[in-house]
Formats: C-alpha cells, sequence, structure tokens
C-alpha cells in the first residue's frame, strides 16, 4: 500500500483511505512530499540504455543463473528417493537459517541443503538419481508443504530433479508451489496406498502428459512390488499448462 494508506491504518487500526481521515479522525490527510534535502547522489546514478538487450550483467559469484527446467515427459520411471509422513513443512524441505539463506540466489548451493536433516544423502542420492533416471519422486502423507510459503522448497527439489510428489493431500499453498515449478502434485485415490510404496521402489508411468490435458486416469506402475496406484488431482487448467510447460517461468516464456 502507499505510505499514506499505511499511515492512516495505523491510526484506524483497519484498513483506511487517506482522504477519509479528516472525517473520522479531524485531522489531514497525510500527503507525501519530497524530502528538503536530498540524501542519494544522483550524480552518481546511470539512466539505464533505452534498449538493455546486450548489456552484459554483472554478478557476484554467489548469484547464479536460474536453472532452465524441461517440459514434463510423457513418461517416466522413477525412484522414491524418500518416503515422508504428515504435516512435512517447507522448513523442513528447505531449511533457513543463516547458514542456507544466504545462498538464495544460488540453486545448485542451496538445493544441497534439501531435506538435509532428515536424510543428509538426500542430495547426493538425488543428483545420483537424476543421472541414472532423469529424477525421482517423493512419497508423502497429508499435508504436505504446510508452514511458510517459500518456493525454493519446490525449486531446489526440482533442481535436483524431483519431477512428482505422491501425498495423502496437500497445504495449499506448497501444492501451488510445486505446479509452479514443473512438479506434479499428484494424491492417492486410494490414502491406504500410501502404506503399500516405500523408498527405493520404482514408479512408471506412461501417457502422463495426454492424461493431464484430456482429464485421464493416472495410474502409477510400483514396478518394485508388482502393484498399480490409481491417483487423482486437484489441479485447474492453468495448473495444468504450467506442469505441461515445465513450470511457470517456461509458461510465460512461450507467451512472449
Amino acid at each position: 500500500m502507499s505510505p499514506e494508506t499505511a499511515a492512516a491504518s495505523a491510526l484506524t487500526g483497519e484498513i483506511t483511505d487517506p482522504r477519509d481521515l479528516p472525517g473520522r479522525l479531524g485531522i489531514e490527510y497525510p500527503r507525501w512530499r519530497e524530502p528538503e534535502e536530498v540524501t542519494v547522489n544522483v550524480q552518481m546514478l546511470e539512466a539505464p540504455p533505452a534498449d538493455g538487450r546486450d548489456v552484459e550483467l554483472e554478478k557476484g559469484p554467489n548469484i547464479q543463473e536460474f536453472p532452465d527446467f524441461g517440459e514434463l515427459a510423457d513418461a517416466f520411471r522413477l525412484p522414491v528417493l524418500l518416503k515422508v509422513g504428515d504435516d512435512v513443512s517447507t522448513d523442513e524441505v528447505m531449511p533457513a537459517g543463516e547458514a542456507v539463506l544466504p545462498f538464495r540466489s544460488n540453486i545448485p548451493k542451496i538445493s544441497e541443503f534439501v531435506y538435509y536433516r532428515r536424510d543428509p544423502s538426500f542430495h547426493e542420492r538425488a543428483l545420483a538419481a537424476r543421472e541414472s533416471h532423469g529424477g525421482h519422486v517423493l512419497v508423502a502423507g497429508d499435508n504436505y508443504a504446510q508452514g511458510s510459503s517459500r518456493e525454493h522448497a519446490a525449486i531446489a527439489p526440482r533442481y535436483l530433479g524431483q519431477l512428482a510428489v505422491l501425498a495423502r493431500s496437500y497445504a495449499r499453498i506448497g501444492w501451488q508451489n510445486l505446479a509452479n515449478f514443473g512438479i506434479v502434485p499428484l494424491e492417492f485415490a486410494d490414502p491406504a496406498d500410501y502404506e503399500g510404496v516405500d523408498q527405493g521402489d520404482e514408479l512408471e508411468v506412461e501417457g502422463l502428459r495426454e492424461a493431464l490435458e484430456n482429464g485421464g486416469e493416472i495410474v502409477l506402475h510400483n514396478r518394485t512390488k508388482g502393484t498399480e496406484i490409481p491417483t487423482k488431482h486437484s489441479l485447474s487448467q492453468r495448473q495444468i499448462e504450467l506442469i505441461l510447460d515445465g513450470g511457470v517461468v517456461n509458461f510465460f516464456k512461450r507467451r512472449l
């Protein structure tokens, strides 16, 4: 909000149009005024060029390009790299703290901390699965990715090759972030099937893109146990398009 609205709202205790203050509180509308003395040396500022496409950005060593994520594959056979329980928070997926947050603009580095408190070997195993299988799947219980809305809890796992999560249910914002970065948030059609999947199992699916586009049934085949796992999802048509494109960045790139 504007500084004027913020000041008015602080005085009334609710969102307030500052132009209403004279009538409500008998005080003058708190208009913003430029300071008499400018503290920024504008002589040291250089206006950007009209066309900056050829300008090379100078970045520090801890600023890395955002990773390129490909479109969703139509079929995969991936290992369950980790199985977790209920109410797993985004802080467990992607911890905060002074050791982690300095790398928020360095996805390869910050990915080293994904699930490291639960499984210190997760990062290394994820890279190996990305190399050998093209990625991995995570299995979870109810209310997966609850807690804070940090998008790195989806970006970093996606960088490590996470292509799908299979859960009993999701927290809303964490679920949206998975779709934003091209991770398929599938749900067990029968929640009891959660008990029949273990870490290390290989899950296979075919015709995934067509099933998402046309509303078809998505059945995962557990090749390790020889069982089938019917799944469902709660994705909107727009979220499906995001996932098919490989995430929201690709979604908008394709439309520019």
